[in-house]
């Protein structure tokens, strides 16, 4: 480490991104993560701490819950059968209360950790929870549904960083890609709890699925004390022992003299050098440079195709769209509703699997023509229904319902927040993702809010905005998404900015210091 700690000081020359010493011994190993006890504990704590942020808190479990309890009898003569901008309101609220926080997410996530920034947003969480079972009246419901939405974000923001930062380099495109997976996980649970629940002629039949929603803070707030902290974070703190001890125990099974923890750290120690020379800058000074203005962009608008690629209408809305199409039992949605969730978790999860592989813009362009085309034909067969009232033309859109999932689950829901944690660097990343964030809870609380409105005021002609929005949604993925698979994080950080990286060593300085280091202990060895 001393070795490592005084290249930091004697070297000034840039990293050759394409030939990383990290990349490539990191390819070099070829032991899987579950014959690594070490990285398989590391992962195994994820799930209940990070990955559980999306698994049953996330705003999927949310939408579910939602679409369940609009067709259970109990809740809806409980609060008077809210319809239309009521109903947007009660939906709605989740995203407001998201929106409310994201001002204070990103000096949270930076001052105080991922970790405490999970235990915060958990807290805040199990607090919303208990007041949505309780809900003496729609008020109060409503107030509930907002303290979620302030929680959820500190939870997402600090797991979705703490996951790229953590994990090993081999998997972190696939630990990524998982965390937005795991939401279907909550969905096809809320699913199945609420068309459990259907028939209760009590209160308890919606507030059982309610209370439901305190179950994985509970998690995260039991084992969060059990996950390390982001070694990127402890660096940037001045705690750079804290932080190669964990890379030596979880990427590198406990061997302090392993090339690949010292190169790690070593490229880990000298960009962050580099990028906090920034660190302290204004976002207005921040934002005068091209490369963070690109950025910036490229996290509004995928924020905005996250909530604006019809997936609202299923998400949260999945009732008055089969009453569109002449589903009217209550039973039937959701049946429905269940089906659709338990397809989504087998598709995502596949996809989560496999499509971190693939270049990213790619498989963006793909996912978004999908969309394009299953809307149009939604839109045609639902104005076929509604002219003729063809059960074919009926079935044809149940059936692109369960189409529209794949196509949306291998883009939006796939590589999201890889994709982000790959695109901005380590001092702007919470702030990139909380940007990222706050355009897709906007999007999210106008999507909630003006839905019910429109399906109810303009029927099919409703999904006509959607499809000229997702043909925008194709050109700009083709014109302004950057490539960003196949390198660390470390060589990312300067994907707009290459020609202005320094104080960087080269892959052959960094192999130097490698030969150094074992020629310091082969020479200690023999004088002993």
């Amino acid at each position: 480490m001393a070795s490592a700690r005084r290249l930091s000081h004697e070297n000034g020359s840039q990293l050759e991104s394409n030939d990383a010493t990290v990349t490539r011994l990191a390819r070099q190993d070829r032991v899987p993560w579950y014959r690594k006890p070490n990285l398989r504990l590391l992962y195994f704590l994820m799930f209940p701490t990070c990955l559980g942020v999306e698994m049953t808190s996330g705003q999927v479990f949310d939408s579910s819950l939602l679409n369940g309890l609009q067709a259970v009898p109990s809740w809806l003569e409980y609060f008077d059968h809210p319809r239309s901008a009521l109903l947007g309101v009660v939906s709605s609220m989740y995203s407001l209360g998201a929106i409310a926080a994201v001002p204070f997410v990103p000096s949270i996530v930076d001052t105080y950790g991922r970790r405490h920034s999970i235990f915060i947003g958990s807290i805040l969480m199990i607090i919303g929870g208990v007041l949505q079972g309780g809900a003496l009246n729609l008020t109060m419901f409503i107030a509930a549904r907002f303290i979620l939405g302030l929680g959820i974000v500190f939870a997402i923001v600090a797991a979705s960083s703490l996951i790229g930062e953590l994990s090993h380099p081999k998997e972190r495109a696939i630990m990524g890609s998982l965390f937005s997976s795991c939401y279907m996980i909550g969905s096809l649970t809320a699913a199945g709890v609420t068309l459990g629940t259907f028939a209760m002629s009590s209160d308890w039949g919606w507030r059982i699925p309610s209370f439901l929603q305190v179950l994985p803070s509970l998690l995260q707030v039991s084992f969060i004390s059990f996950l390390p902290e982001s070694p990127r974070w402890l660096i940037s703190k001045g705690r750079g022992d804290e932080a190669y001890a964990i890379l030596v125990k979880y990427h590198a099974e406990g061997d302090e003299n392993s090339d690949f923890a010292k190169a790690e750290y070593t490229q880990i120690e000298e960009t962050l050098q580099e990028e906090l020379k920034n660190a302290g800058m204004s976002w207005r000074q921040v934002l005068s440079t091209s490369g963070m203005q690109k950025r910036v962009i490229i996290a509004t608008f995928l924020g905005l195709f996250t909530q604006w690629s019809g997936n609202g209408l299923i998400s949260y809305f999945l009732s008055p769209v089969l009453d569109n199409i002449g589903i009217h039992d209550n039973r039937t949605k959701n049946i429905v509703n269940f089906a659709k969730d338990g397809w989504s978790l087998v598709n995502g999860t596949f996809l989560a699997l496999t499509v971190s592989r693939y270049p990213r813009r790619r498989i963006y362009l793909a996912c978004t023509i999908s969309l394009l085309i299953v809307f149009i034909a939604w839109t045609v067969a639902s104005a076929e229904y509604a002219l003729t009232r063809s059960l074919v033309s009926s079935q044809v859109v149940l059936l692109l319902i369960f189409v529209y999932s794949p196509a949306y689950n291998v883009g939006f829901n796939a590589l999201t927040y890889t994709f982000l944690v790959e695109l901005f660097p380590f001092h702007t990343r919470a702030k990139g993702i909380t940007i990222f964030q706050w355009w897709g809870r906007g999007a999210g609380f106008v999507n909630q809010f003006v839905n019910p409105i429109g399906i109810e005021i303009a029927g099919w002609k409703y999904y006509i905005i959607y499809c000229v929005w997702i043909a925008f949604e194709v050109v700009f993925v083709y014109f302004m998404f950057p490539e960003t698979s196949g390198r660390t994080l470390e060589e990312l950080t300067f994907l707009y900015e290459g020609d202005q990286r320094q104080e960087v060593p080269r892959d052959s300085e960094l192999e130097a210091l490698l030969a150094d280091e074992q020629t310091d202990t082969h020479d200690a060895t023999r004088v002993n």
